[in-house]
């Protein structure tokens, strides 16, 4: 590390973690360089396509462009946290049963976005589908399978909590 460089301190997938950080570099860089968490990936690295979205204090950011310094005392949740004892999280179980995918290159981020998506709305329809996801991009068009993976997500939710 340089003359330049922090340690920050935060919360990452529930465990206490520290890193010795330059001040330019990104939550994205930090997560995969550090932690060896390679679910998030950088495809623009300009904010638009979602590959990289994690949540930092429960709301979603672009890791690419998301200072590492900015997650200092907060709480950082990656694709990787999603299960819980080995069982999928039912926005997984849901993209894999619908095919959500193609190339899986931006998987991570819609399940993240459609995860939060339901947290805020256990039951939305196509179009809220469509606006809240509409910072992602597939580019293999998986649009289809993507909202039916959501819709099946919000009812093996609704399922469990039954």
């Amino acid at each position: 590390m340089s003359d330049t460089s922090i340690t920050i301190h935060f919360v990452l997938n529930g465990e206490p973690v520290s890193a010795d950080i330059e001040p330019h570099q990104t939550i994205l860089d930090v997560l995969r360089q550090r932690f060896a968490l390679y679910g998030a990936r950088e495809s623009c690295g300009q904010g638009l396509c979602g590959c990289c979205t994690v949540l930092v204090n429960g709301e979603s950011v672009s890791g690419c462009l998301y200072l590492a310094a900015m997650a200092d005392g907060g709480e950082v949740v990656t694709v990787e946290h999603l299960d819980a004892n080995g069982q999928l999280d039912p926005v997984q179980q849901a993209f894999i049963e619908c095919g959500a995918f193609q190339c899986g290159f931006c998987t991570s981020g819609f399940i993240l976005m459609s995860h939060q998506l339901l947290d805020r709305n256990p039951d939305p329809t196509d179009a809220e589908i469509r606006h809240y996801l509409s910072g992602n991009l597939c580019r293999c068009a998986a649009y289809p399978e993507i909202i039916a993976a959501v819709k099946l997500a919000a009812r093996m939710r609704k399922e469990v909590l039954a």
